[in-house]
């Protein structure tokens, strides 16, 4: 499936690009989150003509993002959870929880923006958890994960 990126996509292409997905990936994803358009010549002059409207809205979210970049600069959240004497979880802190602790810490996340690349943290300890915020922007935070007594 050929299609046009409408704006950057994470290891795919940035806007403006004709990309070949497979067919799943384009139907369930990428066209129904406005993420893309199928390649036609239709599409292809309605997006020449729109072109300028969709690189300032891909500015605007590049901004919108540093600017999140710059609050959470050196932010720690700390998730209580009930764990073991020897330190083991009985359960696991996901991007659900980190996302919710950032957001009562008054910051604008959501657990899709939160990357967990070893998986569910399930020790107590200190963690580094990346935030991605956009394609090209990312951050890291401190996550200490402490027993409940």
């Amino acid at each position: 499936m050929e299609l046009i990126l409408l704006e950057k996509v994470r290891n795919l292409g940035n806007l403006g690009d004709k990309v070949k997905v497979k067919p799943g990936y384009g139907r369930n994803y990428l066209l129904p989150q406005g993420k893309a358009v199928r390649v036609n010549a239709e599409n292809l002059a309605a997006f020449e003509t729109r072109r300028a409207e969709y690189e300032a809205k891909a500015n605007k979210l590049l901004v919108d993002a540093e600017s999140r970049k710059a609050k959470l600069t050196d932010v720690s959240v700390t998730i209580s959870a009930n764990a073991s004497p020897e330190g083991k979880l009985y359960g696991s802190v996901g991007p659900r929880e980190i996302a919710e602790a950032l957001q009562a810490a008054g910051h604008d996340i959501h657990k899709g923006e939160v990357i967990q690349g070893e998986g569910p943290i399930r020790h107590i300890g200190e963690f580094e958890v990346v935030i991605s915020l956009h394609a090209d922007v990312h951050n890291t935070v401190k996550v200490i994960v402490v027993g409940e007594k």
